[in-house]
């Protein structure tokens, strides 16, 4: 009668994985794909802030440039939109006196409305006021 070995009979044991082994695997799994989801939603949320901020910046100088070049400021509030090109944004302009006489305080502040949360950019510049 021939008696197996022991290296034999160990790997005849450790064929498979245990129940824990799995449930062990699948836990570490799990939270690592939670953390690579997260990762990504948070890549596409910033994504999109940092596309806003790159065109309403852009935006802002351009409207801010038109004031920049008008000949006389006077005090005022005015507000509307870029048009079919820039569809989703729209801008307020206030220019108002400052507290230093012949001084003028522009304003441009360029919005989002369908952004939920930081969908507003503003821009301000001092110039003196045409006499």
């Amino acid at each position: 009668m021939t008696r197996p070995n022991k290296g034999a009979r160990r790997r005849d044991k450790s064929n498979g994985f245990t129940l824990i082994e799995v449930m062990v695997a699948m836990a570490i799994l799990a939270t690592s794909l939670v953390a690579v989801f997260q990762l990504q939603s948070q890549s596409v949320s910033t994504a999109s802030e940092v596309r806003f901020k790159t065109t309403a910046s852009l935006l802002a100088q351009s409207k801010m440039a038109e004031m920049e070049a008008s000949t006389s400021l006077v005090s005022r509030a005015d507000q509307g939109d870029f048009g079919p090109d820039y569809p989703q944004y729209a801008w307020r302009l206030a220019v108002s006196d400052t507290q230093i006489p012949g001084f003028k305080r522009i304003e441009v502040t360029v919005f989002n409305p369908v952004m939920a949360r930081g969908g507003v950019y503003s821009l301000v510049l001092y110039k003196t006021a045409a006499r």
